[in-house]
Formats: C-alpha cells, sequence, structure tokens
C-alpha cells in the first residue's frame, strides 16, 4: 500500500522546513525529504551568511539560541567612503537555525525523512490536466501526497521536470565566506562596524557584487564575497582571478583584518540566482525558496523571503486540502502571495540591481555622499522601490550609465 500525505516536501532548508512547520501547525499530516543525513545536519547545505532582520526574528519565532549576536546597524561602505543606517537585526548561526526549524516542525507533527534523495515528481494526467500527486526518492522509493512542494534549491529535480522553473546560468551568484577571528571591528579609519552587518560596494574586492563583515561578537565576524559571473565582472575583474583570490586580497589590504585567521571549518560555499522566476506553481506542486529563486536580488537576504515563501505555500496548500481542489488554478493563489507578499516590486529591484552593479567605483563614493545628505528614509524608501527616492539618488551625469544599461539589458533582450 502507498504512503499518502496530504503534503510532501522535498528540502529541509528554511522555505521548505518552515512551510512544514506551518503545515503541521494546522494539523496537516506532511512529510520532509532531505537529501543530507540527519548526523551533522546541515554538514553540505550550510551556506547561509545568516543574516538577516527583525521581521524574521518576530514573524517566525526564531529563538535566542540560534542568534550569532544582535545587530543594530546596517553599514553601506564604498571605497573611500560610508553611510550607516541604523537598522536592527540578528546575525544566525546557520546550522544552528535549520536544526532548530526541523526540530521543532517535528514537534508540531511534521515527519522528516533524512538520506532521502528526491529524484523525480510522480504524475497523473496529461497536458493542462497534469498535476503532482507524489515524489519518487532514492530510485525507487516513493510516496504520495495531494500537494507537492520543491524546495531544494537550484538544484530543482522536481520543478525543472515539471516546467515550472529554468535557472540561467548567467544569472547565478556564487558566494565565498570565512569566520574570522582577530578582526578589529572599530578601527579608526573606518565606521564602527560593533554590532553591525556591513556591505562594501567596491569592484577592486567584488567586481560585479559585493563584499561583507557581519560582527558576531567580540573580535568576530563573517567575512565574505560574492558576485554573478556577467558583464560587469567581466568590466571590472581581473584575467585570472577566482574568488578565493578576491577574498585573500581583501585580506591582505584591508587593516581591519591585519591579524585575522580564519576560524577551521568555518568556511561557507554557495550560490543562488538573481532573475525573474519562470513559474511558481502547477497543479498539485509549488516551488519555494532558492528554487524559485526567492533571494533578494539587490542585497542578497535571503532567510526571511525564503521563509515567506514557504508560509505563502502552506497556506496555499491548506487551502486546496480543504477545498479538495489542488488544479493548478487552485495553486495559483500562492503565484499571488509570493508575488505581493514574498517579492513585491521584484522586476523593479532586478533593474535596481544590474544598475547598481553597472556603476563605478566613484560612484558609488558619490552614492553614500548622496545619502549621508538626503538623510534617514531615502535608503529604505529606494529600497522599497520608490521612485521619488530612486529618482533623488540620480544625476545627470548618470545618463552614460543608463543609456549602457539600455543597450545592454533591455535592447539586447528585444527579438531579432
Amino acid at each position: 500500500m502507498a504512503e499518502r500525505y496530504d503534503v510532501a516536501v522535498a528540502g529541509a532548508g528554511p522555505a521548505g522546513a518552515q512551510c512544514a512547520r506551518d503545515l503541521a501547525n494546522r494539523g496537516r499530516d506532511v512529510v520532509v525529504l532531505e537529501t543530507e543525513s540527519e548526523d551533522g545536519f546541515p554538514r553540505q547545505s550550510n551556506k547561509s551568511t545568516a543574516g538577516t532582520f527583525a521581521s524574521t526574528m518576530g514573524g517566525f519565532g526564531v529563538p535566542d539560541e540560534v542568534v550569532m549576536n544582535y545587530t543594530t546597524d546596517v553599514v553601506l561602505e564604498s571605497p573611500n567612503r560610508h553611510y550607516v543606517d541604523r537598522q536592527p537585526g540578528a546575525v544566525l548561526e546557520f546550522a544552528d537555525f535549520k536544526r532548530w526549524l526541523v526540530r521543532d516542525g517535528r514537534e508540531k507533527g511534521a515527519e522528516y525523512r533524512f538520506d532521502a534523495r528526491v529524484n523525480s515528481p510522480i504524475t497523473e494526467g496529461e497536458g493542462s490536466n497534469e498535476r503532482a500527486v507524489g515524489v519518487r526518492y532514492d530510485g525507487d522509493e516513493e510516496v504520495y501526497a495531494d500537494v507537492v512542494v520543491d524546495a531544494t534549491g537550484p538544484a530543482a529535480p522536481l520543478a525543472r521536470k515539471l516546467g515550472v522553473c529554468e535557472l540561467q546560468r548567467e544569472h547565478q551568484a556564487i558566494g565565498v565566506e570565512w569566520e574570522m577571528e582577530g578582526v578589529d571591528v572599530d578601527h579608526p579609519d573606518y565606521a564602527d562596524l560593533t554590532d553591525a552587518m556591513m556591505l562594501r560596494l567596491d569592484h577592486h574586492l567584488a567586481p560585479g557584487g559585493y563584499s561583507w563583515m557581519f560582527h558576531t561578537g567580540g573580535d568576530r565576524a563573517k567575512v565574505g564575497i560574492c558576485y554573478i559571473q556577467n558583464e560587469s565582472h567581466e568590466r571590472y575583474g581581473d584575467e585570472g582571478m577566482r574568488i578565493d583570490d578576491y577574498l585573500e586580497r581583501w585580506e591582505a589590504e584591508d587593516p581591519r583584518l591585519a591579524d585575522a585567521e580564519r576560524i577551521d571549518g568555518e568556511q561557507h560555499r554557495g550560490s543562488a540566482h538573481v532573475q525573474m522566476p519562470d513559474g511558481l506553481s502547477t497543479g498539485g506542486f509549488m516551488a519555494v525558496g532558492d528554487t524559485v529563486p526567492t533571494i533578494d536580488p539587490l542585497w542578497g537576504e535571503g532567510i526571511y523571503k525564503c521563509m515567506e515563501s514557504g508560509r505563502a505555500a502552506a497556506v496555499t496548500a491548506d487551502r486546496c486540502l480543504m477545498g479538495d481542489d489542488t488544479s493548478a488554478t487552485a495553486t495559483s493563489v500562492y503565484d499571488d502571495l509570493w508575488h505581493t507578499r514574498v517579492a513585491p516590486n521584484i522586476r523593479t529591484r532586478l533593474t535596481m540591481t544590474r544598475l547598481l552593479y553597472l556603476a563605478g567605483n566613484e560612484r558609488y563614493d558619490r552614492l553614500m555622499a548622496d545619502l549621508d545628505r538626503l538623510g534617514d528614509g531615502t535608503l529604505s524608501a529606494a529600497n522599497g522601490g520608490s521612485v521619488r527616492a530612486l529618482a533623488r539618488l540620480l544625476h545627470l551625469d548618470d545618463v552614460s550609465l543608463l543609456t549602457r544599461f539600455a543597450r545592454e539589458h533591455l535592447l539586447g533582450s528585444q527579438p531579432g
């Protein structure tokens, strides 16, 4: 007799685990299939910088026990200037955070199966009536469910085979981070990074991307770099340099890192895609988290976005189950929730991201000066997609930048 559940979730990351947690809390019978073994989880998927904000902590009941350090500021740096934005947040111990999500979900009634590598969806029907009705894993093992959720990240074995998403290599961001000790977080030549998350725009260190230092307490910090290997990276990067080389350059040149040492075993590597989603759902199926992708394109914040997508999928699945309707029309409620609650203004933010990384280092210095001049509220408004706030940050000599953007991203996308 085949095993049956209300919902089967592939992947135990923040999106999948939150989806299962919410569904179990609603009394639904849910199983989570996770590729990694439970012993040492998450050994292979411990890849996040784990910086997040108060909305995550309060909205999802994240406990203090998984927090490395509560922060009070976000600092933006350019090569020669900086701007301090008063914004509370938290740097999480990501492995502890993921284990807490699993533990809490289990306490609420979710079933977890580790060492369960998902292979493909099980479907019924044809054409527009096709819908997912289960999952194959570990070769020929099967579970059946009324609703299937893919939370496997960029691998997306279910979403790809169902034609829901197509992640494109040219939009893949790569990153590397080390946890370090001996960091001078209050160096006299820089902004005070005590209890702060710092993001630096500097093509010398991260061509076509950004670098960061997140204070984790005492003289420790998470120090990392990420970028997309696109035309901005090619324009500003140095031939033959790998991402590790750029991080080593930063360590060698930044006086805050002069006495810093990498902590053994605390290196994190990861990737995420920065693009519009091709799709989000189909009959009996939804894709969440980095499968979609869901990461914020501008600053890379992913935990809150992923958990919100998991919550939106749980709400949709519960609604479908109540109405005994898992058709593509019924699951498309998730699409609406994703665009209104999870990633509103996604097209605007993608445009902002591409423009930002096309700009040169001198323009980054000017941006910091503008933020200082315009005062509190401008960054938050611009970050939220306010056209008025964005206009206040533009100058006449940005015309050449806008022209280049139009040529490379708009005209180049036209047919013919």
